[in-house]
């Protein structure tokens, strides 16, 4: 009697047949694309009828436009945006969460949702353009807000452009995100951020390889650091 009512319970929580939609309709659009993806589909991966679908959106356009808002830009802010308000080091800061995205192969191969999103329907529908837009410029103004946190302290250097930098990273990032995911292959994405890493190591002020000098630093690493500032940064 208790399962039965607690089944019962749960088919009638509208938040949590609202997020299972999303959380459905954001995996199918990731695999097939908007314009592919299958109303169809979605319902019957949750088990859930065209009715409760409705209820909550009015039409696929409206569930996408949610899917955007609510999965991929709270995707975008957990991955970069959280971590970059964190104490401590920007160059430091940077470097971890580049490290810290996902690289297996299958993430490898499903490509970046953002980016994908926005090659496919940027184009064709304003309203996705635009949301779509909103997470790329609150993505550019995260990181260059901590290069400007990291100039104030000494650890970025001065010369340094904080909006073309951050606007670089993004590119780089998701440059480098394209060319895996068509090459299938998650050793193109674990060079390209060797490469991002080294490159934002080169962000840092010359004084900063002095001081590891003075501090009796290994000099094996302290010139790493040297070449790698040199190297992907042209």
């Amino acid at each position: 009697m208790l399962v039965a009512h607690e089944k019962k319970r749960r088919t009638r929580d509208p938040e949590r047949t609202r997020e299972r939609l999303l959380q459905a309709a954001f995996r199918e659009i990731h695999r097939s694309g908007f314009q592919s993806a299958g109303i169809d589909t979605i319902l019957a991966a949750i088990n859930v009828t065209k009715g409760a679908l409705y209820y909550h959106f009015e039409s696929k356009e409206a569930l996408g436009y949610a899917v955007v808002e609510e999965k991929i830009a709270k995707l975008t802010h957990d991955r970069w945006l959280h971590p970059m308000q964190s104490e401590g080091d920007a160059i430091d800061i940077l470097i971890g969460v580049v490290r810290r995205i996902p690289d297996s192969p299958q993430d490898v191969r499903a490509g970046c949702p953002l980016l994908l999103l926005s090659q496919e329907m940027s184009p064709l529908d304003e309203q996705f353009r635009k949301r779509l837009e909103r997470i790329f410029l609150d993505w550019q103004k995260g990181v260059a807000t901590l290069l400007r946190k990291g100039k104030s302290q000494g650890t970025v250097r001065r010369d340094l452009n904080p909006d073309e930098t951050a606007s670089f990273l993004i590119a780089t990032v998701e440059g480098y995100a394209t060319l895996a995911k068509n090459a299938q292959d998650a050793k193109v994405w674990k060079a390209g951020i060797r490469n991002i890493v080294g490159w934002l190591r080169s962000l840092r002020p010359p004084d900063n390889y002095k001081r590891l000098n003075e501090r009796g630093a290994d000099p094996k690493v302290v010139r790493s650091l040297g070449e790698e500032r040199l190297g992907p940064s042209g």
